[in-house]
This record gives structure tokens, sequence and C-alpha cells, in this order.
């Protein structure tokens, strides 16, 4: 029997949480406050749906012994939430919410959330470092200066500047489909893919889902409360940052997210995932987000 999405979903969570319980450290292991603080943050919810690419390509790349696909799963996860961490704090976005549930630094203090975020981005590497060749390399690039941190300082530097949407397309590619892009890369390394035209080609995928999941994001900040949302809604209008709403427009926005959901979709085909496969639902899935 093909299992639904969201019963495959249920289950990637459970099994990239299990992952995770066994990396992160104990809460009674010195210095305990901070371990803690560590599960508060990455147990607190969310999508996970960068480990639930990973499981996706992986599959789809014919790996049939999931627990290959496990460090570069739990991996891309704790990346991710260091850079919630490190994006709520108030230097940053200030924000008090996240998952519908106060942020690290109104629970733990602003210096801890940030030594939260530099353990969580250490673990992550230390994770991944028995993982196939080029893992490692494929997470470092979407995680730095030219991937997310790159488009993090470019979406501070967009503060009153948010109508260019070529300039707001290229922060997003940055900030949030660069790692989106290196789940998808991780998946067919873990799958013992090594032919690097053919993990460019997944990480194209991924980057198109992570553009369109970035609209949706932007979509949803206009249009969803803070209970359907998780976080406080409106922070991008407030603070001015460029948006594909603010470029765009909330009908242009959504024309944008359905484009780059077929772009991903015609990236999925010619990897040879039909329409109906387990990455065709995921664009359907982060598309239906945002109506």
């Amino acid at each position: 029997m093909i299992q639904t999405l969201d019963t495959w979903l249920v289950e990637t969570r459970a099994w990239v949480d299990g992952e995770l319980e066994r990396v992160l450290p104990a809460v009674d292991v010195r210095p305990a406050r901070l371990h803690e603080a560590l599960r508060y943050a990455v147990f607190g919810g969310g999508k996970r749906l960068r480990p639930a690419l990973v499981r996706a390509v992986a599959e789809s790349y014919g790996c049939q012994e999931l627990e290959r696909a496990a460090p570069a799963a739990a991996a891309i996860e704790l990346v991710h939430t260091y850079s919630l961490v490190h994006d709520d704090l108030p230097a940053m976005d200030d924000d008090d919410l996240r998952r519908g549930r106060a942020t690290c630094h109104v629970v733990y203090g602003e210096a801890l959330a940030i030594l939260v975020g530099d353990a969580l981005q250490t673990l992550a590497f230390e994770v991944l470092a028995d993982a196939p060749r080029g893992s490692v390399a494929a997470l470092a690039r979407a995680a730095g200066s030219r991937g997310m941190v790159g488009g993090q300082v470019l979406d501070i530097a967009s503060d009153g500047r948010a109508t260019d949407w070529a300039a707001v397309h290229e922060l997003q590619r940055l900030k949030t489909a660069a790692l989106i892009r290196a789940a998808a890369e991780l998946g067919a390394l873990a799958a013992g893919e090594q032919d690097p035209q053919r993990v460019r080609a997944a990480g194209r995928f991924g980057e198109l889902l992570g553009q369109a999941f970035q609209v949706v994001d932007d979509l949803l900040d206009v249009t969803a409360s803070a209970e359907v949302l998780g976080k406080t809604p409106g922070k991008d209008a407030a603070l001015e940052r460029g948006t594909a709403v603010a470029a765009l427009g909330l009908e242009g926005a959504r024309e944008a997210a359905r484009e780059l959901a077929e772009g991903a979709r015609e990236a999925a085909r010619a990897l040879g995932w039909p329409a109906g496969s387990r990455a065709d639902e995921l664009v359907t899935f982060t598309l239906e987000r945002a109506y």
C-alpha cells in the first residue's frame, strides 16, 4: 500500500527526531543549561521539510537503507534551527514567537541564544563528518556567506528598499533556497550518487522548491494569523524587508509561487521523477500552504 504524503511526513518527522535525539547532548550533560536550550530550540515543532527532502531525494535515487540518510537529515535540521534562533534575536528580526511559543532568547536570554546557534551549527558538521564525500562541502556552501548567511545580510540591507523583485529573488535564493538545495544534494549523496551532474540536478530541484517555499512564506506573513503561522505575522512589512509581496503584490506573489513550483516540477521530471512522485507531492505541499 502506498503511503499518503501526510503519513509519510509524520513518519519522516519521527525518523529525524529520533536521530536528533541521538546526536544532541542530554540535558544533564554539562553545561546543562546550554543543552536544555539546544533541545528547546530543536524540539519546538516545525515541518521538518529539509530532512523530508533529504529522504525523498535519497529514496528517489534508490537508497534502500534509510539510516544512510539520517546524518544528513539531522545535520540540515540543526543548521536550519540555528538560523531560526539567530534570526529571532533582537539584532535581527527581534521576534518573541517561533513555532507557537516563546523564542529561544526570550526563554534563555540573548547571550545563551547566540551560543545555542553556535553550538547547533558546530554539531551539524560533527554529525556530517563521516557522511559521503562532498556532503560537508555542500552544507558549508549553503550555510555560509555565499548562501544562507549572505542572504541574511542582503535581507537586513533591504530594509526600506523592498520593491525590486530581482533583488528580492536573489536574497531569497541565498537566504532560504540555498539550504533547501543542499538538502536535495545531501539526499543524492547519501544514496551513493557520484555523478556531479546528477547531484547538481537534484540541487536545482531543491533550489526551485526553496524559492517557491519562501514566496509562500511571504504570502503567509501577510495573510495568516499567529496561530496558523506559529510566529508573529506582519514582521516583514513592519521591518520593510524585501519580500515577494512587497515587490509584486499579493496576486503577483501568488503567480511567482506557482511559476517557481512549476519550475521545480520540470526539474523533477528531468530527473525522471513523475507526477505523483514524492518529490512532486512536496511541491504541491509547499504551494498549497498559501491557499
